[in-house]
């Protein structure tokens, strides 16, 4: 069933001057995951909303600009979707970019993978030793991304370190999975890796009109092997407004996808993306981030330097230590409302 929609113009009134009230009149008899739609011209309700929208369990999920000026909210009413990690929070989240090049070029890739991109790889052993380290220091599950992690020809020995410690997420555009690569796939254990694929619409003209030409057909190809496979395989969408992910989640609910398995996400305005959901690290909680170059706050701001906490890769322990004094440092700031931004 699809949500309901509470729309509401708030105009510039601000929760200052009674919009707590107007919206409580509104969403009387709203139910759970139904969405608000609030549209405000207030120059400084962000703030305000964030710490609203948390003290109930809801979750902003989208915020556009107006043509006519002002701000557009989307709030879904039922919260952070349970994405079905054993209640892991944030903080128990750790991601390991394996490489920044990809066979695509999509156009709001929040790293700017591509063809073209540096390599970016961090070797096997580094990866073992991160790996090793991350359960004693809380983390819970491992996410492997890139880039296209299937460019890489050591792949299953890069899995196969991670999910020795944790279970682990590769995030893959499935496109690849032919002679050595399928190889590479059929060697990687089935009981502690969970395979995530990006399909972002049920539409072949509008995922291929980001992604390229055909790899709609080649994702949905790569999803039937996966499964065909004994792989969990998990869906993850980008989707650029409410009426496209509430349509995504049509088609993956007719599809037979668990809700534990789909993931449906708005563009970030990072990277390559012109358009979306501007972040600052600041609006974000941390989920540590490792590269290359680095560690990041976030794997959605891995190649900006403003989400950059430490150059290098050293122990995992100084990293965490790294984050840990970063948030002391934010929790001085009174309005400051960090949220969950799910990239998986």
């Amino acid at each position: 069933m699809s949500p309901n929609h509470h729309v509401h113009d708030a105009g510039s009134k601000g929760f200052a001057k009674g919009l707590a009230e107007d919206l409580a009149i509104v969403l009387r008899d709203a139910a759970t995951d139904d969405l608000l739609v609030l549209d405000s011209t207030h120059p400084a309700l962000d703030a305000a909303l964030s710490r609203w929208a948390r003290s109930l369990g809801y979750a902003i999920v989208e915020k556009t600009p107006r043509p006519g000026g002002g701000v557009r909210y989307l709030v879904r009413l039922g919260g952070v979707p349970d994405l079905g990690d054993d209640g892991e929070g944030a903080a128990t989240r750790l991601w390991i970019y394996s490489n920044f090049q990809c066979n695509l070029a999509c156009d709001y890739c929040c790293v700017r993978s591509s063809p073209r991109a540096e390599p970016g790889m961090i070797d096997v052993a580094t990866i073992r030793r991160l790996a090793s380290e991350a359960p004693g220091l809380g983390f819970r599950r491992i996410f492997l991304t890139g880039g296209e992690p299937f460019l890489r020809p050591d792949l299953d020995e890069v899995v196969l370190a991670c999910t020795e410690s944790l279970p682990t997420t590769l995030l893959t555009n499935a496109m690849l999975w032919e002679g050595p690569r399928r190889t590479l796939l059929e060697r990687m254990p089935r009981d502690r890796l969970t395979l995530q694929v990006s399909l972002d619409s049920p539409d072949p003209t509008l995922h291929d009109r980001h992604r390229g030409k055909g790899s709609w057909a080649r994702a949905r190809a790569g999803i039937a092997l996966a499964r065909s496979l004994a792989f969990r395989v998990r869906v993850a969408a980008t989707t650029h407004s409410s009426e496209q992910a509430d349509e995504m989640r049509r088609f993956l609910e007719a599809e037979g996808i668990p809700p534990a398995d789909r993931v449906v996400r708005p563009v970030a305005r990072r990277g390559a993306a012109q358009e979306g959901v501007p972040l600052l690290r600041s609006d974000l909680r941390p989920e540590l981030t490792i590269t290359a170059r680095g560690v990041y706050w976030h794997p959605v701001g891995a190649t900006d330097d403003d989400f950059r906490v430490l150059d290098g890769i050293g122990p995992l322990e100084l990293a965490v230590a790294a984050v840990r004094e970063r948030e002391r440092q934010d929790r001085l700031e009174p309005d400051r409302l960090p949220s969950v931004f799910h990239c998986a």
